[in-house]
């Protein structure tokens, strides 16, 4: 048996074993054949509740090559009755399944945020991109965008997946990653997307260019095993594919409406710095007032992290932004969750007050950073 058959099948067991479903061991198991589908490798499984049990079947994989033993996610049983004969056309059929499922959901998260009801904070968020590409037409090029990621990041999509494409809709999987990429004849309802374009003060014209946009794409990225990080990555690699078409206008993505342009320059920046991408996957608003500047962050949540504000602030727009750039950076690379009632700073001398209560510009509970001037 392989190293990597010999995690699969722990995985199997684990997966068994959980209160959900066995709630305890198999009492036997055996590997009963493995397959490939949708250029990964998976192994069948049967095994029994109890010693004078039937054999009942199970799959487990996702490998992307023969030395991985972190499997894609794809892990079920729906405690049938094993048959040699048709095993490996069942484990497919669960396989399709699962990665059915992961689009449901996708479905199910976009839904909401069309509806503008955002999730509330939450642990399960932690490593889930979405996004809306925005179309000036009424047609999606998913050959290009499949061409598209190829060329950029060496992301192939294969043969097999092509089936998924029916109706707009392209589902594959990549690196240990499900992605889905779903077009939608329509436009961001009830003037959303114009609205949060707005607040892009970094492109006058976004409020103007996203009122043309009559067609969506809507993105999402599933994992899970890779890092929230890794995540942030394949989305932003995902997005920057789909904007490269001829029609996009903007994505519509955490509170904003970015501009193909930067998005995509900033994308680059992967390929020749080895730099992650914060600046598109989180967005640094400013609002002014009568006491003074109040930022905020829109996009931490999907790292599993607090969003910040710093309210009434004394110090310059600019100085804010850089500010909150710096400190979301330290939090998202170096894995640092930020307290109630600590401090943070980047001299010796800086001692920056941290609260947690109710978001003033963000929904749901936010990380106050009492910050003046540098």
């Amino acid at each position: 048996m392989t190293v990597q058959q010999q995690a699969a099948m722990q995985s199997m067991i684990d997966w068994l074993a959980h209160e959900n479903e066995l709630g305890k061991e198999p009492s036997k198991m055996e590997c009963a054949g493995e397959f490939d589908l949708h250029g990964m490798h998976y192994y069948i499984f049967k095994y029994k509740k109890s010693m004078l049990g039937k054999w009942l079947l199970g799959v487990c994989g996702g490998y992307e090559s023969p030395s991985d033993t972190e499997h894609c996610g794809h892990i079920f049983s729906e405690m049938q009755p094993y048959d040699p004969a048709t095993a490996e056309q069942d484990a497919i059929a669960m396989v399709e399944m699962i990665r059915e499922y992961w689009m449901q959901q996708a479905a199910a998260y976009e839904g909401a945020q069309t509806q503008n009801e955002a999730p509330e904070p939450q642990e399960e968020s932690s490593g889930i991109f979405n996004g809306f590409v925005l179309l000036n037409s009424h047609e999606c090029d998913l050959e290009q965008v499949k061409a598209n990621l190829l060329q950029d990041w060496n992301i192939s999509c294969s043969q097999a997946e092509e089936e998924e494409e029916e109706g707009g809709t392209l589902v594959f999987d990549a690196a240990g990653f499900t992605l889905a990429v779903s077009f939608v004849d329509a436009p961001i309802p009830d003037g959303e997307a114009e609205h949060y374009a707005q607040g892009n003060y970094l492109w006058r014209e976004a409020a103007e260019v996203t009122k043309t946009h009559v067609a969506q794409i809507i993105l999402a990225v599933f994992t899970r095993s890779n890092s929230p990080l890794d995540s942030g990555a394949m989305y932003t690699k995902l997005a920057a594919s789909c904007l490269k078409l001829p029609n996009a206008i903007g994505l519509y993505s955490s509170g904003t409406v970015f501009q193909p342009e930067m998005f995509i320059d900033m994308a680059e920046i992967m390929k020749s710095e080895d730099s992650f991408p914060l600046l598109n996957l989180v967005y640094f608003g400013l609002v002014g007032s009568e006491t003074g500047m109040n930022a905020y962050t829109y996009g931490l949540k999907s790292f599993g992290k607090d969003e910040i504000e710093i309210i009434d602030s004394q110090a310059t727009p600019a100085e804010l932004r850089d500010f909150l750039i710096d400190i979301s950076a330290y939090v998202v690379e170096q894995n640092v969750i930020l307290r109630d009632g600590e401090t943070i700073g980047f001299t010796a001398e800086q001692k920056l007050p941290i609260t947690r209560s109710a978001g003033v510009y963000v929904d749901g509970e936010t990380l106050k950073i009492k910050y003046q001037c540098g």
